[in-house]
């Protein structure tokens, strides 16, 4: 029999916890996929998910689905993150999303999707910065199935050593457009160079730097990414997805992340996130938040402000 890896483990009492504060949620996906093509959903299973099995995340995801998952937090804006549409075309979920919003609601902001090594880049660009709400783009540039096999892709097209990938990031300046930067922990050091490159370029990199490997060679690298990445001031971070593949959500194995990365970012440079529905698969909604804001139970008010509001609506500009 399969383990349950849905039910989170060592979770703390909850008690007393304060949770009477404002949320802006910096990262979440909504799915229509009678709207919207999105093979990885439809079409083909994800080799290397990085939740193990998806299959309860196949179906529509609405704001309504969010609102319910999400009460009776205060959640009072969110950012919407490209969800693997169809690359095809680029726009038609930025389109779909934009031509929902206000009957919805939400999100409030989108980051949308461009590829960022090919010929039309620019082109594509234009057409995603001309949506009002399009704040920044998130371009996964080519990375390796695992920690031993980071070498192989080095130099390829639309990886970080790629000229044309790195010229393409660097025109999200020219559209007043962010970057949020997403690859595992083994890739962390190489994308610090890069972000070196542009010291203009609002950068956030998402969930928790992918501490995929918690072992402490494991950790140790990625903190040695981490530690790089802080070390420039446009380089902010997402509090998010704590989730691994084969294992259930520990809130003591976890604490020990985050409480690591807000010492490296400090919190005026970290920003919640729940990347729901897909967390889903491992700790629901209020569950998240309520552990988060346990880890960080002894930080001030203005502490914890930042992280769950203030730094996403100055980096999100909302």
């Amino acid at each position: 029999m399969a383990e349950d890896l849905s039910t989170p483990r060592n979770m703390p009492d909850f008690t007393g916890l304060d949770l009477d504060f404002d949320i802006i949620d910096s990262h979440h996906h909504l799915f229509d996929l009678q709207a919207v093509h999105y093979p990885w959903l439809t079409d083909r299973q994800e080799e290397h998910f990085l939740l193990g099995n998806y299959d309860a995340l196949k179906r529509n995801y609405s704001a309504a689905d969010y609102r319910a998952d999400a009460a009776p937090l205060r959640v009072v804006k969110t950012v919407h993150v490209e969800a693997e549409a169809d690359r095809d075309d680029q726009v038609k979920e930025t389109r779909w999303l934009s031509g929902g919003m206000a009957a919805a609601g939400l999100p409030d902001a989108i980051v949308a999707h461009a590829w960022l090594h090919q010929p039309d880049s620019a082109q594509v660009l234009a057409a995603q910065a001309a949506f009002p709400a399009v704040r920044g783009i998130r371009s996964k540039p080519r990375t390796s199935a695992s920690a031993d096999t980071r070498d192989s892709v080095r130099g390829l097209p639309a990886s970080m050593q790629d000229p044309a990938w790195r010229q393409g990031l660097g025109l999200l300046r020219q559209f007043g457009l962010s970057w949020d930067l997403r690859v595992p922990f083994w890739h962390l050091a190489e994308a610090a160079e890069v972000c070196a490159l542009y010291p203009d370029l609002p950068i956030v990199v998402e969930h928790t730097g992918l501490a995929w490997d918690r072992g402490e060679a494991g950790l140790a690298e990625w903190r040695r990414g981490m530690t790089a990445l802080a070390a420039m001031e446009h380089v902010h971070l997402k509090i998010s997805e704590l989730g691994l593949a084969g294992a259930a959500w520990d809130y003591l194995d976890n604490r020990r992340v985050v409480r690591e990365a807000i010492e490296i970012f400090g919190f005026a440079r970290c920003m919640f996130a729940s990347n729901f529905p897909v967390a889903g698969l491992r700790i629901g909604y209020v569950a998240q938040v309520s552990a988060i804001a346990r880890m960080i139970d002894d930080c001030s008010i203005g502490e914890r402000t930042a992280l769950f509001h203030d730094s996403a609506k100055r980096f999100y500009r909302l």
